[in-house]
């Protein structure tokens, strides 16, 4: 029955969205603080935390599910909020489908608040490129994960009504499923306090603000990739990582980066294909160029290359 739910889950939520309703807790569970408390262990189990400071756990279920908890923090402004703004981020976020987003499940309201996320089989993406007790990731699987993180912000930012431009992407915070596929998983909602019924992104003010998020959202998938390629953490080297691209230009030093787990079981073509779209990301932060949906789909067609993405 649960299975069926969870296949039923995002036609209902669909509907929901299209009839106006605002019932949307009819389709997520709320979960009381003590249960979030005693599915994280006291919320030992940290995954990850962002930029903003804001912490995900990875927590086990009562019926031995491990899923994602987030907490959720409020701008200064918003921190004596009441609930039903609260509720109104988990419609939001709960009513965005697409398979490479984490979806939401539940939540936990109170004092402090919680989204719980569907299940992570796989942990994180970190967890497989930093542990050497893991079998490795191959190419072909590490290449799927680029391209479903790239579907995933082309969602997020073109389809999604509004725009999510409040997104976080790294290593840390990329979930693998049971079957490896990627799941964004930090995107982040807040709401106005002066006017209840309007939802808005955090840095999202104007349209200027919307543009940089963009390009910021680029140059963090240009790191992300240049992790799947290398195996090396941007956190700790991500000056080293980009002007390692930046300057590479022979195939020599292409190869000498790659991640040593995966020895020679790569294609070079794709390999240098995906560099380029690495460096055209890395260089949007100073000098846009293209947009995700245009690196998606050259991702997609990456033995064709419609959008003629060069090193030059």
């Amino acid at each position: 029955m649960k299975d069926v739910m969870r296949k039923l889950r995002p036609r209902l939520l669909s509907w929901l969205h299209r009839s106006g309703s605002g019932r949307i807790a009819l389709f997520v569970k709320r979960f009381s603080y003590k249960e979030v408390k005693k599915a994280t262990d006291e919320f030992r189990r940290v995954m990850y935390s962002n930029p903003d400071g804001v912490s995900a756990y990875k927590a086990k279920l009562e019926d031995g599910e491990v899923v994602l908890v987030k907490e959720v923090k409020f701008l200064d402004h918003e921190e004596n909020s009441s609930d039903g703004e609260f509720y109104r981020q988990v419609q939001l976020l709960a009513r965005l489908h697409h398979r490479h987003l984490l979806a939401v499940r539940g939540f936990s309201a109170g004092r402090k608040r919680y989204l719980v996320f569907d299940n992570i089989e796989n942990g994180s993406l970190k967890e497989h490129l930093d542990d050497p007790l893991r079998t490795p990731l191959d190419w072909r699987t590490r290449l799927q994960i680029a391209i479903g993180v790239a579907a995933a912000l082309e969602y997020l930012l073109h389809f999604s009504d509004p725009p999510m431009y409040c997104v976080s992407i790294s290593s840390s915070n990329i979930m693998l499923d049971q079957n490896f596929n990627a799941k964004v998983a930090d995107i982040s909602v807040h709401t106005s306090s002066t006017n209840s019924s309007a939802l808005i992104l955090q840095s999202s003010d104007s349209e200027g603000s919307d543009e940089l998020q963009h390009e910021n959202i680029i140059f963090q998938l240009g790191l992300l990739i240049l992790e799947l390629v290398t195996g090396q953490s941007s956190v700790k080297g991500c000056t080293d990582l980009v002007q390692w691209i930046q300057e590479c230009s022979s195939s020599s030093s292409f190869h000498r980066m790659i991640d040593p787990d995966l020895g020679d079981r790569y294609d070079s073509s794709e390999l240098r294909k995906l560099l380029a779209v690495a460096r055209v990301c890395i260089r949007s932060r100073y000098e846009p160029k293209f947009s995700i949906q245009q690196i998606f789909r050259y991702l997609q067609k990456k033995v064709e290359n419609p959008y003629e993405l060069t090193y030059e």
